[in-house]
């Protein structure tokens, strides 16, 4: 046991110094203003941004929504493939991941601007161009884009265990294509769905460069307003501070709920 403990030793070092210390800092900026005095001002503040709190959290939402509908049929069609066909097809799914973050939301922007690609190709067939670029839409279908294989490998990873013959059990029983999706394929899917949920709405939530690309200045998302006041000309750790705390209690309280649909915590509960 005193070897075991000690090969951990690394791990509590790392998690205390990345941790526990960067969070034990952000509390104490939220609580003090510039002097270091206690105060719960820098929260109250926090709360004049409610509308970007809540815009945040509904583009991630949505965001979170449609990767789940275009992961869920995807993983299971990679899960039933043979199992050479799967690694082809997941190294295709992890390709974007390999390029830098920045470099893949840059490509939407030659996309989607209004001289972009898709409205010169529209300009060729006689449309007009649509407005594309520096909108809700688009921060949502950077969301998208960039996140979508976060939700794609936790759900293959509990698909791919998913026995055939229990499939070929519901069959045999009657079930038709729906009955057979909603009553045995989504149960034993579900502990995938909560995890693509919390790696997909997370980031999602908190993200500041795709805002900042693909949404402009009329989309500011809360991670954006974060930056802000440690980097912008409104420098204010403290109400910085406070809004990353705020948004972290945001943050545990959803997941929190997520947790309740976890079949193994109902079980242990």
């Amino acid at each position: 046991m005193k070897k075991l403990r000690f090969l951990a030793t690394p791990y509590l070092v790392w998690m205390v110094v990345f941790i526990v210390v960067p969070l034990l800092m952000v509390a104490y900026f939220a609580f003090t203003d510039k002097n270091g005095q206690f105060t719960l001002e820098n929260v109250a503040n926090a709360g004049q941004y409610t509308n970007i709190f809540v815009r945040s959290i509904w583009l991630a939402i949505i965001a979170t929504i449609v990767c789940l509908i275009i992961a869920y049929p995807l993983a299971f069609m990679l899960s039933r493939m043979k199992k050479h066909h799967q690694g082809t097809m997941l190294m295709i799914v992890m390709l974007p991941m390999w390029m830098n973050f920045l470099l893949r939301t840059r490509a939407w922007v030659t996309l989607l601007g209004n001289t972009g690609v898709i409205n010169t190709l529209l300009g060729f067939i006689g449309l007009e161009p649509i407005k594309m670029l520096n909108t809700e839409g688009a921060v949502v279908l950077g969301m998208v884009y960039n996140y979508l294989p976060y939700m794609i490998l936790p759900l293959y990873s509990v698909m791919v265990k998913i026995d055939q013959s229990v499939l070929e059990a519901a069959d045999d029983l009657g079930c038709n294509y729906m009955t057979k999706l909603f009553r045995v394929i989504v149960p034993l899917s579900l502990p995938g769905i909560t995890s693509g949920i919390t790696m997909v709405f997370v980031p999602a939530i908190s993200t500041f460069i795709i805002s900042r690309m693909l949404g402009g200045g009329s989309n500011l998302l809360i991670g954006d307003l974060i930056e802000m006041q440690f980097l912008g000309n409104a420098y204010n750790p403290q109400l910085g501070a406070a809004i990353s705390l705020v948004l972290m209690v945001i943050i545990l309280l959803i997941m929190t709920i997520m947790n309740q649909f976890d079949p193994d915590d109902q079980v242990l509960m």
